[in-house]
């Protein structure tokens, strides 16, 4: 499916999985030339599947999120190699503590250009050896996106003082925004 033809002149789409929704989700809203991010699955073969179905491990979905973005601002080739940094792309079915196949590192491509470039921007990655063991991070096809029910839109922003926001994602975005100060779409004070 070229779900990418169906955004508006001069916007882009990508479907990245990097574990948790909401961690992937809270990070690349913080950039700028992004936006939206929706949280949702893919990559299964369960239509229509609740979070509780993809939690339990068996309809090959991974949790992802629906990126759009100003290529203008922010190419495609720079999300993924961000993309890249905000994860660990070389532990299967998991990050930290999240364990099991919904937490997989995937990119799902919505057309064979973003396909060639994803592999080229992982192949690039590996050989810079940004992380010490492998990057498995698979590279496949966008069937079908379903978007999360919407409790789980912008759920760090809603919950920061949750355990789970503010244990596991409250840190990572604090490094995103150390790390990319740059690419901030504000200025953080």
């Amino acid at each position: 499916m070229d779900e990418a033809t169906r955004m508006p002149p001069g916007q882009d789409v990508a479907y990245l999985g990097g574990g948790c929704f909401w961690c992937t989700e809270a990070m690349l809203k913080e950039l700028r030339g992004i936006l939206g991010v929706v949280p949702g699955y893919a990559g299964g073969t369960l239509a229509d599947p609740t979070y509780e179905q993809v939690c339990s491990g068996r309809t090959g979905h991974a949790e992802v999120v629906r990126v759009a973005f100003d290529p203008a601002i922010l190419s495609y080739a720079d999300l993924l190699r961000i993309f890249f940094t905000i994860h660990d792309p070389t532990t299967p079915d998991r990050q930290g503590a999240d364990i099991g196949p919904q937490y997989r590192s995937v990119i799902f491509t919505a057309t064979s250009e973003q396909a060639r470039t994803a592999r080229a921007v992982r192949d690039q990655v590996a050989a810079e050896r940004l992380w010490p063991d492998p990057i498995v991070t698979d590279i496949q096809p966008l069937d079908r996106f379903y978007e999360a029910e919407s409790y789980h839109h912008d759920y760090f922003a809603k919950h920061p003082e949750r355990g789970y926001c503010a244990a596991v994602i409250a840190p990572k975005v604090a490094k995103l925004r150390r790390t990319y100060m740059s690419r901030l779409a504000r200025a953080q004070g």
